[in-house]
């Protein structure tokens, strides 16, 4: 299975590696992610990240985007983190 919050980890960690390197691969890794998230794990009709998902990258059955190990931590977190990261350089710009 691919669960959401590693995910929500990676984009921290490789803008994070953008941000601090300026180096275009972290840049990459972080829109290659943002790509397969939004194409897999983000819900249109809905709203919110599934879960978990197979490895072919659909929904488990039933699919999940709440319970008692997937709560806003992660998913809110992630986006703060990379939206002030996305300020710090912009700002340097």
């Amino acid at each position: 299975m691919k669960l959401w919050w590693p995910h929500n980890e990676i984009l921290i960690a490789s803008m994070m590696l953008y941000r601090d390197t300026g180096e275009e691969k972290y840049l990459d890794w972080f829109y290659r992610t943002v790509d397969y998230c939004k194409e897999h794990f983000a819900d249109p009709e809905f709203g919110e990240w599934y879960g978990y998902l197979r490895r072919d990258g659909l929904p488990t059955q039933p699919s999940t985007k709440g319970s008692t190990f997937k709560g806003p931590f992660h998913m809110p977190r992630s986006m703060i983190l990379v939206d002030k990261m996305m300020d710090e350089i912009l700002s340097r710009a």
